[in-house]
């Protein structure tokens, strides 16, 4: 029994990425079929960039992006005992801080030090 070889698709799936700015970031916008990358270039450009303003644009075959495996998300879980990383683990030194303030000598008391000693 032989298997039948299938043909290539001649659409393929392509992402369109876009920033409004030279300064921003790419965001996904949608996905389009189309022959080849040239034709997906235009595609996008037409559909796209009639709409909104555009600074560049990113088209992308949906087969080479690779998404992660779920082993390589499970790895991705922060380890328990790095809680000292997170900023809620000094609270604590916003009320140190403010007792410190308090404590320290103000300008009058330094001045009144001049005019014969703390009053």
């Amino acid at each position: 029994m032989t298997e039948k070889k299938s043909k290539p698709a001649f659409y393929q799936e392509f992402e369109v990425f876009s920033k409004r700015t030279p300064s921003s970031q790419f965001q996904h916008q949608f996905s389009l079929l189309a022959p080849n990358h040239e034709i997906a270039l235009v595609m996008a450009q037409e559909n796209f960039m009639r709409r909104e303003p555009v600074a560049d644009i990113w088209v992308v075959k949906r087969t080479d992006v690779r998404g992660l495996s779920q082993e390589e998300r499970e790895s991705l879980k922060r380890l328990d005992n790095k809680d000292y990383r997170m900023t809620k683990g000094y609270g604590y030194l916003k009320k140190k801080w403010r007792k410190y303030e308090q404590e320290m000598l103000d300008e009058q008391e330094i001045l009144s030090w001049g005019e014969g000693g703390k009053k």
